[in-house]
């Protein structure tokens, strides 16, 4: 496994210094989430295929692995955070959604990511969970096959708050959906937050489905990413479970809050978790 930090936590950042301080600091992996500046949708088609030709190189040459992150709060739509979602109940609005996914997956597919992260987003309209599901199957499908032809893999993220917010959630939508590209992106404190514990266990049990993990430190009940020390997370567990199952991909820190100090949370991040891998 390797280490990297998610560049929502380096929201004031360029990517390309981000790149630089992560690296300087020990990082090995880069979870780019697209927002404004950052590799930017819907904009300049030149600018923004230079900017990703661009960052391939820079990543290529200071070694770093990448994932492609999804979760930008105003990106979409300027008043309401994540809108629109595959869950949303205007099909225009999913169809953004699913035009934002093409965008993802054609920069995964050129940065060599090992995922795209994404989630189910929250139920507006009162329908009941047999429609939501229905509706999350349809959007995804489609993301799924384009992604599919660019050999590019999803690693589907349960989220509190959202319609698919935990593992039991994540196993029915998985049962309806037939795809070798769709995989897991797994949150420790998410699991933590939810008592969907040991963490461990969940680990062990959907091992061969990781593609991408999320980690930081959280209370019990509060969905709250801290910084390492200031939750309730026992983490050498953790690490031996991940090691036990071979995993070999990003454990990426995810300090959203914190990008008013995100160098020195990036630096403390990395010193509290190198020594556990």
């Amino acid at each position: 496994m390797i280490l990297g930090y998610n560049t929502n936590g380096l929201a004031h950042h360029d990517p390309f210094d981000a790149v630089e301080i992560l690296s300087e600091i020990g990082y090995s992996a880069i979870a780019l989430t697209i927002d404004h500046l950052t590799l930017t949708p819907f904009g300049n088609t030149y600018l923004a295929t230079r900017q990703v030709d661009l960052l391939a190189k820079v990543l290529d040459e200071a070694k770093m692995r990448s994932v492609i992150e999804t979760g930008a709060r105003f990106l979409l739509n300027p008043r309401v955070k994540h809108e629109p979602t595959f869950v949303s109940p205007d099909a225009k609005g999913r169809d953004l959604r699913y035009e934002f996914m093409r965008h993802c997956i054609d920069t995964a597919q050129t940065l060599k990511s090992d995922c795209v992260s994404v989630w189910s987003g929250r139920l507006l309209d009162d329908v009941s969970e047999e429609v939501a599901m229905d509706r999350l199957v349809a959007s995804l499908e489609p993301v799924l096959d384009y992604a599919a032809e660019r050999e590019v893999t999803l690693g589907f993220e349960p989220e509190p708050g959202m319609f698919i917010d935990t593992m039991a959630k994540f196993d029915q939508l998985q049962q309806r959906i037939d795809a070798t590209n769709f995989q897991l992106t797994i949150d420790i404190g998410h699991l933590h937050c939810q008592g969907e514990t040991p963490i461990a266990d969940y680990l062990r049990r959907y091992g061969d489905r990781i593609v991408n993990i999320h980690i930081e430190d959280m209370k019990a009940g509060v969905h709250e990413h801290l910084p390492f020390g200031d939750g309730e997370i026992d983490f050498p567990p953790i690490f031996q479970a991940l090691k036990e199952i071979d995993y070999q991909g990003p454990v990426n820190v995810e300090l959203s809050r914190h990008s008013h100090d995100g160098p020195n949370m990036a630096q403390k991040s990395y010193d509290f978790l190198k020594p556990l891998i």
